[in-house]
């Protein structure tokens, strides 16, 4: 299904573009940042909280991180500063792209039982399917952050995949 490889390199696309998010929003007024605005999670804030608890979540399945205390329904509030958010961004990226350096095609094709407080099951799943999932959580809430920027009147620069594969990789 993916690779490694695939993994590094989107790895690298999810750093690179949080990192423009976050510098495109930290020109946005906090208020601004704040502000309901019809989103799934809210805000622009909002967002970005989630996204990383999400990242969170995933990696605690994947790479023993730390389990957060904080239930999804109030994960767009997981970090009130933003400077203190963008800089758990900041180490959550570095931290997944040292995971993904180290994943395999055999853990890959492992299977990952967990229990799951979303689906409020116990599931089993291959790792490969779960991976991808991450990275589309990514993309998707990703997509969010940047129509809340758009509209807020910041640019971000390129977001697409292949032009940004040569600087990231």
């Amino acid at each position: 299904m993916i690779t490694p490889a695939y993994v590094r390199t989107m790895a690298a696309y999810n750093a690179e573009m949080n990192r423009r998010l976050y510098e495109a929003a930290s020109r946005i007024p906090d208020e601004e940042r704040r502000r309901d605005r019809g989103a799934f999670w809210h805000s622009l804030h909002g967002t970005l909280n989630h996204l990383l608890w999400g990242d969170r979540v995933w990696m605690t399945r994947f790479a023993d991180w730390p389990v957060t205390p904080v239930k999804i329904k109030e994960s767009d509030r997981m970090i009130a500063d933003f400077g203190e958010l963008r800089a758990a961004r900041v180490a959550a990226d570095r931290d997944i792209s040292a995971w993904a350096a180290q994943v395999t095609d055999a853990w890959l094709g492992e299977t990952l039982n967990w229990h799951s407080f979303a689906a409020n099951r116990d599931l089993a799943m291959p790792r490969a399917l779960l991976v991808t999932h991450l990275f589309n959580h990514q993309t998707h809430h990703r997509g969010q952050a940047h129509a809340l920027i758009t509209a807020a009147g910041k640019d971000t620069g390129d977001t697409d995949l292949f032009l940004l594969v040569p600087e990231i990789c």
